[in-house]
């Protein structure tokens, strides 16, 4: 018999409650807990207050720094953020035979939500009644048309050379691929620093005069920017809950210490950026330093 329309309404609400269901009522709860200070954490890290949150906010950095932390976050997330989703699908597998045949599904389900974004879906129906979505709005080509509005060429692109702490933040997601838990929470505080970063990078690229009404910082940011159409916020809630599933007890240190160090990671990351000005040049012509600008 086919299913009511209304079963397909609020899949995300749905998604949860499989989860949810499928482990003890006192083990989601335990686990929450534990993902809830483990958001506190990650809120009152440095990197929740970097400095350069305020320099970007602020307006001041020149054409030439912004092309370069573009391409220094570019090899660092923007490249690799599907991948890690795609990872984390995958590994959703490493939840049976511990659950029950199928509980890999609610997760994978959830993702999907992260995915259908990231790859230029959107809500709704097309004129033929089926899924709207362009892969040229996709999140990692929008990002690749703002280098374009940066001027930076595809052979300045080829032949960047990243910095160590850009390779190094990097490499710490793309090592956590094979481990479920890994490589969800790394996700996680990842939508984290999305957040906090994306609409301070809108705002230093619209003080050089290119647009960003559209395009990738406009589905950057938090569900309830009025600036933006955004939702890093709920997918990274989804994620929170995803390892909230997933977790057991005896995972709990070492997941707080691989999360821990990525945003140590991300905290050197800002701090490798601002470190190479030596001064800002303010677009009115004059210069201070980098002192005057935190």
């Amino acid at each position: 018999m086919p299913s009511l329309m209304s079963d397909l309404d609020q899949p995300r609400k749905k998604a949860v409650a499989a989860m949810r269901a499928s482990i003890p009522e006192d083990a989601w709860r335990r686990n929450a807990a534990f993902v809830e200070n483990l958001r506190h954490l990650i809120a009152h890290h440095p990197v929740a207050r970097h400095s350069a949150i305020g320099v970007l906010n602020s307006g001041v950095l020149d054409r030439a720094t912004m092309r370069t932390i573009h391409l220094e976050y570019r090899h660092a997330i923007v490249q690799i953020f599907t991948d890690a989703l795609l990872a984390a699908q995958l590994q959703t597998r490493q939840l049976e035979p511990r659950l029950y045949p199928g509980a890999k599904l609610a997760p994978r389900f959830l993702i999907t939500l992260n995915d259908l974004d990231e790859f230029g879906f959107r809500p709704g129906l097309d004129a033929d009644g089926y899924y709207r979505g362009n892969p040229a709005y996709a999140h990692y080509p929008l990002f690749e048309k703002v280098l374009d509005d940066y001027g930076i060429t595809t052979q300045a692109r080829r032949s960047y050379v990243p910095s160590q702490i850009s390779r190094d933040v990097r490499e710490f997601l793309e090592q956590s691929y094979g481990n479920y838990l890994d490589v969800t929470v790394l996700l996680a505080a990842a939508e984290e620093e999305v957040i906090l970063f994306s609409p301070p990078l809108r705002e230093a690229t619209r003080a050089l005069g290119i647009d960003v009404n559209d395009g990738y910082y406009f589905v950057h940011g938090i569900s309830e920017d009025t600036s933006a159409e955004a939702a890093d916020d709920d997918h990274e809630n989804d994620l929170w809950l995803i390892l909230t599933q997933a977790l057991t007890p005896e995972q709990y240190q070492r997941v707080q210490q691989i999360c821990m160090r990525y945003c140590d990671l991300w905290e050197r990351f800002w701090t490798a950026q601002l470190a190479q000005l030596q001064t800002i040049t303010v677009r009115s012509g004059h210069a201070m330093g980098l002192a005057e600008a935190v």
